[in-house]
């Protein structure tokens, strides 16, 4: 794929080719989700979804065990996700087109986590469900059956970096990385904070909410407008410098896609991110507007 989204055309077209000589293969992912009410993405998906489309919850396949230290949405284990998508039918050669209905909110976590994985053929659908609905094309209810045969995806390489807590504290004293927080204005400011019991953001951090990188209509902005924004943002930090970060490694992928989109790739995800980096007392916190 030359670029990490795919459009509701786009992907009918390709699905129409499907079992065709030298077509691609394709698995459909649908990643919608509440976090106010975790049992709202399975009862939508149930409700319509994409033609043939499987589900995947947050939670419970896209996050691993919670501790109470590591995060509200720390990463699932690597092998156990090679082994669920393996499920789906994914092959090393599967094209898997993550979507949500929430503007690619938990899509691009899926997109990433692929990634993180070693498989490199995924891509998210521009849109998500509503651009789906607005291009004409149908949806079906109830459940897609896990196929008869299994992929054989392997686990590779990570093909994403990551950078853990302890690394985030040392650049406290000597940066070297700038770490930018996806969350909305408010929270990164530590006002209205309804989700982790302690608000603010990691000293140092600026902000760049990650709903500023689609259009009004739920679409992902150009690669120009996002490589603009993102440059001023950085101000000269080359992207491999930088890390994103959320408040539970979610939303973050958001904007590592949208980076991806833009070209400026290399920035690495700090996947506990302010639900883990708040747990610990003795971590600093700062309030208020970027320092």
């Amino acid at each position: 794929m030359p670029t990490p989204l795919i459009s509701a055309i786009e992907l009918d077209t390709l699905r129409a080719k499907t079992g065709t000589p030298g077509a691609q293969d394709i698995v459909v992912i649908d990643c919608s989700f509440d976090l106010a009410d975790p049992a709202a993405g399975r009862a939508a998906y149930h409700l319509g979804h994409l033609p043939g489309a499987y589900y995947l919850h947050l939670d419970n396949e896209l996050s691993g065990p919670k501790t109470g230290f590591n995060g509200r949405h720390p990463l699932p284990d690597a092998a156990l996700l090679t082994a669920r998508l393996r499920a789906l039918g994914v092959n090393d050669n599967t094209l898997v087109v993550a979507y949500d209905a929430q503007g690619a909110m938990y899509a691009s976590r899926l997109w990433w986590l692929l990634r993180w994985i070693g498989h490199e053929a995924s891509a998210v659908l521009d849109g998500g469900k509503p651009a789906w609905i607005a291009a004409g094309f149908p949806l079906e209810s109830g459940t897609t059956a896990d196929p008869e045969t299994q992929g054989n995806l392997a686990q590779r390489s990570t093909l994403v970096p990551t950078v853990d807590a302890g690394t985030l504290v040392e650049n406290l004293t000597a940066p070297t990385r700038l770490v930018v927080d996806a969350r909305a204005p408010d929270r990164f400011r530590g006002e209205n904070e309804t989700l982790d019991p302690v608000g603010g953001h990691i000293p140092g951090a600026i902000n760049r909410f990650f709903k500023d990188n689609l259009r009004p209509d739920g679409h992902f902005k150009s690669a120009d407008t996002l490589r603009q924004e993102f440059g001023r943002l950085f101000a000269g930090t080359p992207p491999a410098e930088t890390v994103m970060q959320c408040g539970s490694g979610v939303t973050a992928c958001h904007n590592l896609l949208a980076l991806e989109v833009a070209g400026l790739t290399g920035a690495a995800l700090y996947p506990g991110s302010w639900s883990e980096w708040s747990a610990n007392p003795q971590r600093p916190v700062a309030t208020g507007a970027a320092d």
